[in-house]
């Protein structure tokens, strides 16, 4: 073997034998110092691997010998917090609605919660700053399609709107105008909204407004909460309020759906969130 090893001719060392572009790659030694490094890391490694949580098994990662976890670490923490907040927690989800903002102790710890399950449960659809967007309602203004009050804002987390999972959603359901009505008469109800804040519609095509809206809206466009019609006559549109979006809206029927939080989130959590919606200026 000594016998096939080549030597560079200029600098008098070993090469590999790798050859690109004519040139010959030397086999340099690695500095000493790096090579024991590397087998100190590797050493450590090891050691680290045995020690501490590290190979990946069927359900779970090996434990280690020091037994070191940081989701332990992160549960121990959750826990020492809602001990320390145990009373609180209580007296949140025994006390009525109502009552909450009568303990300022207790509102100022609902608000609080309620504005982390907001950030991590809510805030993708009406916003980080709960303005909403086309499509999802708006929280901080005064029209509430259900009602605005802790009671009623907490039955609609609760139970969420138009899902298929829970029996108590609220629900609503205009009609797709589009697929009875001739586009012109839609165009000429989409003027009377347009004119709702001015008053009552009135004149020629009020009659077509009176057979086709005014029994969920109302005969001035007020709405009615107890079927969820939303008020037409305060310029609050959810999916847009321009003349083209109303005229989509009347002959297509959006809808938007909410889940029911409350098979997914404790009831702390939900009193929490409800009371921090309504600690935001549009609760009523």
């Amino acid at each position: 073997m000594a016998d096939k090893k080549k030597i560079d001719d200029s600098t008098g060392m070993e090469t590999t034998g790798h050859v690109w572009d004519g040139i010959e790659e030397l086999n340099s030694p690695l500095p000493r110092w790096w090579v024991w490094i590397f087998y100190v890391t590797i050493i450590w490694g090891i050691g680290y691997t045995i020690a501490y949580p590290a190979w990946p098994m069927i359900s779970k990662a090996t434990a280690g010998m020091m037994g070191y976890s940081t989701r332990a670490q992160v549960a121990e923490a959750i826990n020492a917090h809602e001990a320390k907040n145990a009373a609180l927690v209580e007296d949140l989800k025994a006390v009525d609605m109502t009552a909450i903002t009568d303990n300022a102790d207790l509102h100022r710890y609902a608000v609080a919660r309620g504005k982390s399950v907001f950030a991590a449960q809510c805030s993708q659809c009406h916003g980080a700053g709960a303005a909403g967007a086309s499509g999802y309602p708006n929280l901080l203004d005064d029209d509430w399609l259900w009602g605005g009050s802790l009671e009623e804002i907490a039955f609609s987390v609760r139970h969420g709107v138009r899902n298929a999972t829970d029996d108590d959603a609220r629900y609503s359901e205009m009609p797709v105008f589009g697929e009875f009505l001739e586009e012109e008469e839609i165009e000429q109800l989409a003027d009377i909204v347009m004119a709702l804040p001015n008053g009552a519609p009135t004149g020629e095509h009020a009659v077509l407004w009176e057979d086709n809206c005014a029994s969920c809206h109302g005969d001035a466009g007020l709405g009615d909460r107890e079927y969820g019609a939303p008020n037409l006559a305060d310029a609050i549109s959810l999916f847009g309020g321009d003349r083209d979006s109303v005229v989509a809206s009347i002959t297509n029927a959006p809808f938007g759906v909410m889940p029911a939080w409350g098979q997914r989130l404790k009831e702390e959590d939900v009193r929490a969130v409800s009371t921090y919606v309504h600690s935001l200026g549009g609760g009523e």
